[in-house]
């Protein structure tokens, strides 16, 4: 386990949330789950705490209660090599969320998602600032991020 590991707290879907996204990450699994027995104060056999490793990345969930919600103060940040990356991960994590803009969506555990393509950075950081204004003016009109469409407007200057 890392030294510094994300816990993210649920309200009785911790193990719903960490197989769904570990169904959508590579080289994933689901370990250390921990069980309420006996002295609760959880339903006896359901999930208190558990952790999943997303393709490298540790986190931990626990099963808290109704008290946290999820805000996009805080979100997942997934670099993507390619659009059909980008795809991948956008409709998998939207499936029952909600799209945001700029490539953000709610997974429908409320967790919120940042799905970018590294191109963006590598655009926003080109030396010439009309190059990267047109590539922000482009990508704050997107929803999910298009890499092509982005590149057009890098070119376009």
């Amino acid at each position: 386990m890392q030294k510094i590991t994300p816990c993210l707290w649920f309200d009785g879907q911790a193990e719903e949330a960490l197989n769904f996204y570990a169904g959508i990450f590579r080289n994933s699994r689901v370990y250390n789950v921990k069980r309420y027995g006996d002295a609760g104060p959880g339903k006896k056999g359901s999930v208190l705490a558990a952790n999943v490793s997303l393709d490298g990345q540790e986190f931990m969930a626990l099963n808290g209660g109704p008290m946290y919600k999820f805000t996009p103060a805080i979100s997942l940040f997934v670099s993507c090599e390619t659009q059909d990356e980008v795809d991948h991960y956008w409709h998998r994590l939207l499936e029952g969320g909600k799209p945001s803009q700029c490539g953000w969506l709610d997974d429908k555990f409320g967790v919120s998602w940042q799905i970018v393509p590294k191109a963006l950075g590598q655009m926003l950081e080109d030396k010439d600032p009309r190059k990267a204004n047109a590539v922000m003016t482009a990508m704050l009109k997107m929803v999910k991020l298009d890499v092509a469409a982005l590149k057009s407007a890098y070119d376009s200057v």
